[in-house]
């Protein structure tokens, strides 16, 4: 092993960086004017003790703690096995949820399976539409075949903030600065996906939630004073 993947695969270091990022997540969410829009239906459902799917585009995947408050239910997002995967995983972690680590070989219905195991024990499963790979802003197979095998109810989400870091990963990897004005966007997508759906059907409702996310993510920018 080299020099680089040692320094990579340090516990020390790894705990560190997380360290740092949670201390990062929580200034910025402190210190800033959040506004709340949108969450009261996803409360509702969680109140009953149903879990939901909840989607966002992996850009804005760094406010997930404050998108899915882990005080109104169980839930476990899912990462990839690499290392920012896992980096990213022990973050959330440190916030309350929980991770279900994604294989890079594993198979949608491999996937498909483990979701599934989540919902039905009463958890609630977070994803990146896009995630975690790419490409940006574009909805993979796995979120269609979740929502008609589970027939849980689907939320999408979104952070934005006037003032963000833009990290320059695949995604655009935003991070709020502290002391800005932010906003945290709920809405529900309620496309009902018949589970004997045909191919043409799917992608229909593919790419009706991809304009969906899209358009809660530009709602949030608007209201944190980004639009334009």
């Amino acid at each position: 092993m080299n020099l680089r993947k040692k320094i990579a695969d340090s516990a020390w270091l790894n705990r560190s960086v997380e360290a740092v990022i949670t201390a990062w997540i929580r200034m910025a969410h402190g210190t800033s004017r959040w506004e709340r829009i949108g969450f009261e239906p996803m409360d509702a459902v969680l109140a009953e003790g149903e879990p939901v799917i909840v989607i966002l585009w992996h850009q804005r995947l760094i406010m997930a703690p404050y998108l899915f408050e882990p005080s109104r239910g169980p839930i476990c997002t899912l990462t990839s096995t690499g290392r920012a995967g896992r980096l990213a995983g022990q973050v959330v972690a440190r916030f309350g949820l929980g991770t279900l680590p994604m294989k890079s070989h594993d198979r949608n219905v491999a996937l498909t399976r483990k979701v599934m195991v989540q919902l039905k024990a009463g958890s609630s499963v977070g994803m990146a539409a896009d995630g975690p790979r790419g490409p940006a802003r574009v909805v993979a197979d796995a979120p269609m075949a979740w929502a008609r095998a589970s027939r849980k109810r689907v939320f999408l989400v979104s952070f934005s903030a006037r003032r963000v870091l833009e990290f320059g990963t695949w995604d655009r990897m935003w991070m709020p600065m502290p002391f800005t004005r932010g906003c945290l966007m709920c809405q529900e997508w309620d496309n009902n996906v018949p589970r004997n759906a045909d191919a043409e059907t799917v992608e229909h409702h593919r790419q009706n939630l991809q304009d969906a996310l899209n358009e809660v993510t530009a709602a949030s920018d608007a209201k944190a004073g980004r639009a334009g």
